[in-house]
């Protein structure tokens, strides 16, 4: 049977990584109880706006429940949750250390100290990609779609959608500086589909970050939308909700504050950036895909080299789409960066408009330039049709 000093040396350990601002996860697992405790519990910090905190994500039954425990308290509840458990792990940036509890409750606290080669990412080509979802950590949401197995394990099938869930993450933390703070955030995602990035989102925005956020997903295809919204009730994601509706029609929102279209199909791109700029949204994400609008107007004599072959024309017509769409943003007042989404051998519809309100510089000349190349071009775009207060300096 260990010894009291076994057992306080545990205590003080964790007092000290989180006093110490050391500690950067802690998993519970073996419940005493499988009926009344949750068969894992993870603990992270977590920065919010009233300070450090330390986030409790219990999973219990594919449901993910959080608890958000000021740094003061967390020392208490860590140790706390040691009685229902008979198990932990708790990594710090010195060590990782193994907590094992018997049946009488006596604790036996293993370290193992890192070395540099196990704490320090491999200089190698080979080294694991350092993911925001990270490979090995279940996530409920990613469970419940399919992408991990209950243990963390990443479906082989699902690789592709892995990275594509995590690039976008990565995207989305470069702009939360952007977002309004001091009140509920509204986000919508049109042309949300099977809402994989809609779903993770939600995690990063809600559970990970602890904003207040409402979330909606909007979509065409009624089964989808049903799918979804049965997997946010499962998940508890009561601010996370699913519509049947058309872009173009969409009047449900006032106010947003986060605009996000992918692959959403042609002009309903055009239709989704115009909402965007009406509702003066503080961040937009958008993927377009099937530019055939300005496909079918092109004429220009001096490209006919060019435009004489179909698939050059096409990926040329695109590209010019994404350019005059990125000029218009750039006049109606925001930061415009055109970005890598996913790897080209995944999907050649792999570039995000990324585009952030803010003061723009010269936007007369960022106006002029897009008349100069819709002019020459003679195309007529969308966005310009169809929201007059475009077709003037602003």
């Amino acid at each position: 049977m260990p010894s009291n000093k076994d057992e306080m040396d545990w205590r003080r350990f964790i007092a000290e990584a989180v006093a110490g601002g050391s500690l950067l996860q802690a998993t519970f697992s073996q419940p005493r109880n499988k009926e009344t405790i949750a068969r894992k519990t993870s603990v992270r910090p977590l920065k919010l706006k009233n300070g450090l905190h330390f986030q409790l994500e219990r999973l219990q039954d594919n449901k993910a429940f959080h608890e958000n425990v000021p740094e003061q308290a967390a020392a208490e509840r860590l140790t706390a949750l040691m009685g229902e458990y008979r198990q932990a792990l708790i990594k710090t940036r010195q060590a990782d250390v193994q907590l094992l509890a018997n049946k009488k409750g006596a604790v036996t606290m293993i370290r193992h100290d890192p070395t540099a080669k196990t704490r320090e990412p491999a200089a190698s080509h080979n080294r694991v990609k350092s993911y925001v979802l990270p490979e090995g950590e279940p996530v409920p949401f990613l469970i419940r779609l399919g992408v991990m197995t209950p243990e963390g394990r990443v479906v082989k099938a699902k690789h592709d959608k892995f990275r594509q869930i995590n690039r976008f993450l990565e995207m989305v933390a470069d702009v939360l500086p952007d977002l309004p703070r001091g009140r509920p955030l509204t986000v919508v995602d049109f042309g949300s589909g099977k809402s994989y990035l809609t779903f993770a989102l939600y995690h990063m925005l809600a559970v990970r970050e602890g904003l207040p956020v409402n979330i909606i997903g909007l979509d065409l295809k009624a089964d989808v939308i049903e799918e979804c919204s049965r997997i946010a009730e499962d998940l508890a994601w009561h601010n996370l909700k699913f519509y049947v509706g058309d872009i173009a029609e969409y009047e449900g929102q006032t106010q947003v504050d986060m605009m996000v279209t992918l692959h959403a199909c042609d002009t309903a791109t055009d239709a989704a950036l115009l909402k965007a700029i009406r509702w003066d949204a503080s961040v937009i994400l958008s993927v377009p895909c099937c530019q055939h609008e300005l496909f079918r107007q092109i004429s220009q004599p001096i490209l006919k080299p060019l435009l004489k072959h179909g698939i050059l024309k096409e990926r040329f017509a695109a590209l010019v789409t994404d350019a005059l769409r990125a000029n218009l943003l750039e006049t109606a007042g925001y930061r415009t960066q055109m970005l890598e989404f996913i790897d080209l051998e995944h999907t050649p519809k792999n570039l995000m408009i990324r585009a952030v309100k803010g003061r723009q510089e010269n936007r007369s000349e960022t106006r002029a330039e897009y008349e100069r190349l819709r002019d020459f071009l003679s195309v007529s775009p969308y966005m310009e049709r169809e929201w007059p207060k475009m077709n003037r300096t602003t």
